[in-house]
């Protein structure tokens, strides 16, 4: 059983050494702290750390004023709240093309005992869609924690989904992640399941009930959802001609919609879509229940792969 870690404090954490680092690192949040795990940062630099209240215009419109300034802001609320701050994110991050790092804590289902109010199934269509923004969902604390000086380095607005969830351990402290770039977790032949955030380990544990099935699976954590790695996916079809795309968000406008619009530009290949089925969700005691719940099971991933296999012929 592979070991389990918090992405979001290994977030906040990573985010206070690099601070260390680079003096242009700034913190803004919209008093989440506490669940952005961005107290170790205030404990360490309580000068360069700015708590706006819970007033997410103003999270986008003081990180915007700082970027300006030549500072490098983190700006972190949950991942639902950005909704109401898209005015904001279009004209003063998107369009403005400022240096914003925007953090979005709690994605898709992850809050699950709040619920549907505070679940978010379409954040990452809200900014992919969005010209210049970045969209970024790692798979595990080594990787969010490899991520966050490349994040840093990089010009130009970024948008960082980060679940609630602690989730297995799939990478070792040799791992560098690239910003648009893929990684192939596993080899296949027979199917591709390209997949971001805590999917990415579920589609690990279906790879292998695939492989007893006689199905040999690619398994991909497509971490950069924007841009796309489109030479990978058409890689992938041209190989296997049969796609599987996992994510924690509505299959309309994700990484599903994403990987869809790579194939129709280049390799067509059978897809299947595994997400949020266009629905609200419900409250749960579980996360885990509730990914199951709405489509995402290991067993609804392996389904998938089976009938992408058999559509393919």
């Amino acid at each position: 059983m592979r070991k389990v870690m918090s992405i979001r404090k290994a977030y906040g954490q990573t985010l206070a050494d690099y601070g260390a680092e680079n003096p242009d690192i700034v913190v803004v949040v919209a008093d989440v702290t506490s669940s952005t795990q961005t107290g170790f940062f205030e404990k360490r630099f309580p000068e360069r750390f700015f708590n706006v209240g819970i007033m997410e215009q103003a999270l986008i419109d003081v990180s915007a004023g700082l970027a300006l300034g030549g500072m490098i802001p983190f700006a972190n609320t949950f991942a639902v709240l950005y909704l109401r701050a898209a005015e904001q994110v279009r004209t003063c991050i998107a369009y403005a093309n400022v240096n914003v790092k925007m953090v979005g804590a709690y994605c898709g289902l992850s809050n699950f005992k709040d619920g549907p109010t505070h679940h978010v199934e379409c954040d990452t269509a809200l900014m992919r869609s969005m010209p210049n923004i970045t969209v970024i969902e790692p798979a595990d604390a080594v990787e969010v924690s490899k991520f966050i000086p490349k994040i840093a380095e990089h010009k130009g607005p970024i948008y960082l989904r980060l679940t609630r969830a602690e989730v297995p351990v799939l990478f070792d402290e040799d791992y560098e992640p690239e910003i648009g770039r893929g990684i192939i977790l596993r080899d296949g032949s027979d199917v591709a399941l390209i997949a971001s955030g805590v999917m990415v380990s579920r589609c690990m544990d279906a790879a292998d009930e695939l492989k007893n099935l006689g199905i040999d699976a690619y398994v991909v954590d497509m971490s950069t959802i924007k841009p796309l790695d489109k030479k990978l996916v058409w890689r992938l079809s041209e190989e296997t001609g049969a796609i599987v795309t996992a994510e924690d968000h509505s299959i309309i406008g994700g990484l599903g919609g994403a990987v869809a619009e790579a194939l129709g530009e280049g390799k067509p290949a059978v897809l299947e879509r595994i997400g949020i089925r266009d629905t609200f969700t419900e409250t749960s005691l579980s996360y885990e229940e509730l990914l199951d719940h709405y489509g995402m099971s290991i067993n609804d991933i392996v389904e998938a792969a089976k009938r992408a296999v058999k559509r393919r012929g």
